[in-house]
C-alpha cells in the first residue's frame, strides 16, 4: 500500500492547483523545491560515508553500480553516463541500471519495476561482486526491482547504499547505509519526478563527484581528468592548463599535443620540468593525484618542484 508515503500524500500548499495561473504555479513550485537542500543537508553524514566507500571500492577495482525504475533508474543512468567525460572515468567504472533495460529511459515497460528476479538476473547480466557498491534508488522505498537487486547484491558481498524519499522505507533494512532525503508531498501529488527527482539528482551528483575528488580527479575546482570530446571541453582542457601554467594559450595548447592531451601529464611536465614520460610516471607514482605527483619530492627527473602552487 501507498498511502502511509510521504512522497504519496496531498500537499496542502497545492490543493487548488488548477486554479493558479502561470505565475503562481511557479511560485509555488519554486517555493516548495526551496525545501530540498535542507532535506539533503539533513543526510549529509550517510552520504560521506557513502562516499568514501565508493572512493575506496573504486580505487581498489571495484564499480559503483546504479539501479532503480522509471524516474529513478533514468536519473541514475544519467549520472553515470556523465562520469567518463567529466572525469575520464572508464565506461565500465559506474554503471547505470534501469528495470526494462534501454528501452525504459525512454517509455515505460510495464511490470518491469515489480519484477525482483528481473534485478538478480540484470546483475548477473554485469557480474555484479563483493568489490562493487550497488545504489538502489527508489523513491518510495519499497519498489520490489531495487529490493531484489539489494537482496542479490548483499549475497554477493557487495556493499549496499539505499536512496529513497520515505522515511523507515522497506529497503532500509537491506542496506548498509540508506541515504533518506525527505521532501514532503510533491505539488502534484504522487509525482516523484518533482521534488524527490531533484533530491535524488543532487545525492547522486555528490555520490561520484565526491568519490571522484577523494580519487584526486580534481586540482582544487578544477577537473584534470575530463576527457575533450569535443571542441568546448577542449576549451576546457586549454583553459586549465592556462590557469594552472600560467602559459598563453597558444604554448598552452603546444603543451597538451605535446602529452598527448592528456591535462595532467602537461601540468605535471611544465610545472617540473620533466618530460611527458617522467611526468606520467610522477602521476603513476602518486596513483594519479595531481596534487601528490607536484608535491612529491624529489622529482622524477631530479629538479625541485616549482614555487607556484595552487
Amino acid at each position: 500500500m501507498l498511502d502511509h508515503l510521504t512522497t504519496e500524500a496531498r500537499n496542502p500548499a497545492s490543493e487548488v492547483l488548477d486554479q493558479l495561473d502561470s505565475l503562481e504555479l511557479v511560485r509555488l513550485i519554486n517555493s516548495e523545491d526551496a525545501k530540498i537542500a535542507a532535506a539533503v543537508a539533513a543526510e549529509e553524514q550517510s552520504i560521506a560515508k557513502a562516499i568514501d566507500v565508493i572512493a575506496n571500492r573504486l580505487s581498489h577495482g571495484g564499480r559503483l553500480v546504479y539501479i532503480g525504475a522509471g524516474t529513478s533508474g533514468r536519473l541514475g543512468v544519467l549520472d553515470a553516463s556523465e562520469c567518463p567525460p567529466t572525469f575520464n572515468a572508464d565506461p565500465s567504472q559506474v554503471v547505470g541500471l534501469i528495470a526494462g533495460g534501454q528501452r525504459a529511459m525512454f517509455k515505460a515497460v510495464e511490470g518491469a519495476e515489480d519484477s525482483p528476479t528481473m534485478a538478480a538476473d540484470d546483475l548477473r547480466e554485469i557480474d555484479l561482486c563483493s568489490h562493487d557498491v550497488l545504489v538502489g534508488i527508489a523513491t518510495s522505498g519499497r519498489t520490489p526491482y531495487v529490493i531484489g537487486a539489494l537482496d542479490y547484491a548483499r549475497s554477493q558481498g557487495a556493499y549496499t547504499v539505499g536512496l529513497t524519499c520515505n522515511r523507515d522505507a522497506l529497503l532500509s533494512s537491506r542496506v548498509d547505509v540508506c541515504i533518506t532525503p525527505v521532501v514532503g508531498p510533491e505539488v502534484l501529488s504522487g509525482s516523484t519526478r518533482m521534488k524527490a527527482g531533484t533530491a535524488t539528482k543532487m545525492v547522486l551528483n555528490m555520490l561520484t563527484t565526491g568519490a571522484m575528488v577523494r580519487m584526486g580527479k580534481t586540482f582544487g575546482n578544477l577537473m584534470v581528468d575530463l576527457q575533450a570530446t569535443n571542441s568546448k571541453l577542449l576549451e576546457r582542457t586549454k583553459r586549465i592548463v592556462c590557469d594552472v601554467t600560467n602559459l598563453p594559450a597558444d604554448e598552452a595548447l603546444a603543451l597538451l599535443q605535446a602529452c598527448g592531451g592528456e591535462l595532467k601529464t602537461a601540468i605535471v611536465s611544465h610545472r617540473l620540468g620533466a618530460s611527458p614520460e617522467a611526468a606520467r610516471k610522477r602521476l603513476d607514482d602518486a596513483h594519479g593525484h595531481l596534487r601528490r605527483a607536484l608535491e612529491a619530492t624529489p622529482s622524477t627527473n631530479g629538479h625541485a618542484p616549482k614555487s607556484k602552487q595552487q
